[in-house]
């Protein structure tokens, strides 16, 4: 048997390695894999809980509607019932007595960025500065230090969650949309949460008169169908 060996010039050898390596990288960058690692999983945003539990969160985004805060504390007060309420900064320096309640009667107090801009516009810094003013004003009234956020307008994009990551928050989004902001009527408002409700989903709502009506119909039919309300951590939990 005779062996052919076929002569390599060193710098077609090298070139040839060269090409092949470059062809291995652009695999690897356009491959999911590659994909994961510039996008860890620890900054995305929550959209519902831990599905094992037949528990829902309602999350009330505070910045307006004044006026139907202490009644809705009222409602969830009759019913036993806590539950999270993300709290704009300028509002909560407007309104320390009514934070100073919901704080009081044990709520969870979330974090909805000072002026209610919106994020998807702002760099890092500005992100970052949102939040921690809301955090000082929110803290300095009630001894509480927020660790969960949730985006105005629910806008967020990489530098808003690497922002909200580096202050050592959470972005909360939700998986139930009450839209209760177009005060088109309290059936309308009740009908979308209860169209599916799911464990660990977390129901947006805003502090609105139909809001505030249509809650206690919600409460007693989300409780009849054997499902806990609670805060956001409550879905969370393992």
């Amino acid at each position: 048997m005779k062996f052919v060996f076929i002569p390599f010039k060193r710098k077609t050898l090298t070139q040839a390695l060269v090409i092949s390596f470059a062809i291995i990288l652009l695999l690897l960058l356009n491959s999911t894999e590659a994909i994961s690692v510039l996008n860890p999983a620890e900054k995305q945003a929550i959209y519902k809980g831990n599905e094992s539990n037949p528990i829902i969160a309602f999350e009330c985004n505070v910045v307006w509607g004044t006026e139907y805060i202490e009644p809705m504390l009222d409602i969830f007060k009759e019913h036993n019932i806590l539950i999270t309420f993300f709290i704009g900064g300028e509002w909560a320096k407007d309104n320390p007595d009514l934070l100073k309640r919901i704080a009081v009667e044990g709520h969870e107090l979330g974090n909805h960025g000072y002026a209610h801009k919106h994020h998807i516009q702002l760099d890092l810094e500005k992100n970052r500065k949102e939040i921690m003013d809301t955090e000082k004003v929110i803290e300095s009234t009630t001894g509480i230090k927020t660790t969960l956020f949730a985006p105005p307008y629910g806008e967020y994009n990489e530098t808003t969650l690497k922002a909200v990551d580096s202050l050592g928050y959470q972005t909360i989004m939700w998986s139930i949309d009450t839209i209760d902001w177009r005060r088109d009527g309290t059936d309308k408002i009740i009908a979308r949460v209860m169209k599916n409700p799911h464990n660990g989903a977390l129901v947006l709502m805003h502090p609105t008169a139909d809001t505030v009506t249509a809650l206690p119909v919600i409460i007693k039919k989300l409780q009849a169908d054997d499902y806990s309300i609670g805060t956001v951590t409550d879905t969370l939990k393992e």
